[in-house]
């Protein structure tokens, strides 16, 4: 049985969209159907989307009553619209995923469970994509930055752009927000002292819209970024651990 729309959550699920009117219905059914049974909410948050991908959302809310539907007034980018999820957020585990649909929501039980599974150390079980379903050109462009960043910033990670991710709620909220922190979520949270694990996950084509960033823009604002997380790596001390 689903959980009763008014329960507290366990695990909240957190998609940012932005003009994905023609995604973010069939989506939203896809995530409720692979955590039915399990106590849950679903917040889709719009950032300031053009169409009507936030109308279309809210005409769901029968169907779905775990569904929460967040606007922003001001585009504000896909790392603000996550942070915005998460602060709003009920369940002490959270699950991220991309709102075009590529990210496969069956994969979504599999990395919250391997979380809960974890000790309390373990702040982040992150999804890599296989086989993914992109471009030859975005594929390149990305393998060439994952390794550039996984080499400078130690992260293990080697997919850090899979927007598909279970994270304890209280871990995110102690790292230091910045734009484009959905990157660096893995190396943000092993700064923070907490331990980070991966696990394969599905890669589906794009079905509706056309991705939000290109290869130059992810390449200019990466290293800006870069030059950022080193400096926040360089003045970080762990005291490893507290003790009363």
């Amino acid at each position: 049985m689903a959980s009763a729309p008014h329960a507290l959550p366990d695990i909240s699920i957190v998609v940012p969209v932005h003009d994905e009117e023609g995604a973010a219905p069939a989506l939203a059914r896809e995530i409720a159907a692979a955590f039915a049974g399990r106590a849950f909410e679903i917040l889709f948050v719009d950032d300031a989307s053009r169409d009507d991908t936030r109308a279309a959302l809210k005409a769901l809310s029968v169907e779905i009553p775990q569904l929460r539907v967040l606007g922003h007034r001001v585009n504000a980018g896909q790392s603000r619209a996550v942070r915005t999820g998460v602060l709003a957020a009920r369940g002490a585990v959270i699950l991220t995923l991309d709102g075009d649909g590529q990210n496969d929501p069956a994969d979504g039980p599999v990395l919250v469970d391997a979380l809960l599974a974890g000790p309390p150390e373990l702040g982040l079980v992150g999804g890599e994509r296989v086989k993914r379903q992109d471009s030859a050109a975005k594929k390149l462009a990305s393998r060439i930055g994952n390794g550039v960043r996984k080499r400078l910033l130690r992260d293990t990670a080697n997919d850090t752009g899979c927007g598909l991710k279970a994270m304890r709620r209280e871990a995110f909220l102690r790292l230091p927000y910045f734009d484009h922190i959905h990157r660096y979520l893995p190396a943000l949270m092993l700064r923070e002292g907490y331990q980070v694990e991966f696990r394969p996950v599905n890669h589906r084509h794009r079905q509706t819209g056309q991705s939000k960033y290109t290869n130059l823009g992810r390449l200019m604002a990466s290293l800006s970024d870069l030059c950022g997380m080193i400096w926040l790596q360089s003045r970080a001390r762990n005291p490893g651990g507290v003790d009363e």
